[in-house]
């Protein structure tokens, strides 16, 4: 999975990237964009590997991209600094929380950005159909050309209205057909509000939540700073600002919770592994996770819930119990899953 880490300029969102993937920001990357990796932290994989014991330990990961600041002033620009993560996944979008900034209005303002954006895509292609139109073609291609047309036209006319794509109440064959246009405001969000250390243990705006009901904070600057500290300094200072721990781990797992990604697990004595999927995916599709031969001949999928497992205490027990099952194609992965895929080969 990937995640466009967007925002104004002065937003910090390029210390969110740091602060998240341990990679600093490079300025020669600072206008096409900087990939980071960043893992996400799970105790039941932590559980699985102390009791596996194996050789390896894999940690599911999200892979962050750092994009150029957005500007308020000028607009001309901010479609194309936009445009660097159309191939995302999802947007975390960083509000400047440490200047006493209108959060809400920030915000409002970021998408208003990204529609207009998405808008600017759509017309051209309208454009183009209407110049297509023009043109003599077969009579399947020119049903086809004013079928995309007529849907795209009804997609502009909601933009220009304020209404994000994602708002547009899209049928599934529409959704599919404007897919290839990537439009940012289809993606899923997850807003994490920069705060600054006076901040640290107030709560977010209260017109902020109905616009961004899952919104995380977080003192980035300050974590990475108390990071930094030898583990004695780093505690003091924690206990005087009331902090009880670093929130990155917890916003990982937040942000992946608002892309509607799920985990599932794969262990033995060689590696315990977490697995990102997509909410909703089959298990053919947890498998290709694995290997693409293993959804290409799959078979079947051996699988037992983490709870389940961590309640039994043992492979051999779950099937006494009868909470190993065999689970077939169509089979919806659930996150915790613990999965052996079975593949002809």
């Amino acid at each position: 999975m990937k995640v466009g880490i967007a925002g104004f300029s002065g937003s910090g969102k390029s210390t969110v990237f740091q602060w998240l993937t341990g990679a600093r920001p490079d300025p020669a990357a600072s206008q096409r964009g900087q990939i980071g990796m960043a893992r996400i932290t799970d105790q039941r994989l932590d559980w699985l590997s102390a009791h596996f014991k194996p050789k390896k330990t894999t940690p599911a990961t999200i892979e962050f991209l750092d994009t150029p600041g957005l500007l308020s002033s000028e607009r001309r620009d901010n479609p194309r600094r936009l445009g660097i993560m159309r191939d995302a996944n999802g947007l975390m979008i960083v509000l400047n929380g440490f200047s006493g900034g209108d959060l809400a209005a920030e915000l409002r303002q970021f998408r208003e950005e990204m529609l207009f954006a998405d808008l600017e895509i759509v017309t051209n292609r309208i454009n183009r159909l209407e110049d297509q139109a023009r043109k003599p073609k077969p009579a399947k291609e020119r049903e086809a050309d004013q079928a995309e047309l007529t849907l795209l036209q009804q997609v502009a006319a909601g933009f220009e209205q304020g209404k994000p794509a994602a708002a547009l109440g899209l049928k599934a064959d529409e959704e599919k057909a404007v897919r290839s246009f990537q439009l940012l405001t289809l993606k899923p969000q997850f807003v994490l509000v920069n705060i600054g250390d006076d901040r640290v243990g107030q709560s977010l705006p209260a017109d902020l939540l109905p616009m961004a009901p899952q919104a995380g904070q977080a003192p980035v600057k300050l974590e990475l700073e108390l990071a930094d500290l030898a583990e004695e300094d780093r505690k003091a200072f924690m206990a005087d600002l009331g902090l009880s721990g670093f929130s990155r781990d917890q916003v990982i797992r937040d942000l992946s919770s608002a892309m509607g990604r799920i985990v599932f697990f794969t262990v033995g004595e060689d590696e315990c592994r977490a697995w990102s999927l997509n909410q909703g995916d089959d298990a053919v599709e947890g498998a290709g996770q694995i290997h693409t031969d293993l959804a290409r001949g799959f078979v079947r999928a051996e699988v037992v819930s983490f709870e389940d497992f961590k309640r039994v205490g043992s492979m051999k027990e779950a099937k006494t119990r009868g909470v190993y099952r065999l689970e077939g194609k169509t089979y919806v992965v659930k996150d915790g899953d613990i999965m052996h895929i079975l593949a002809s080969t």
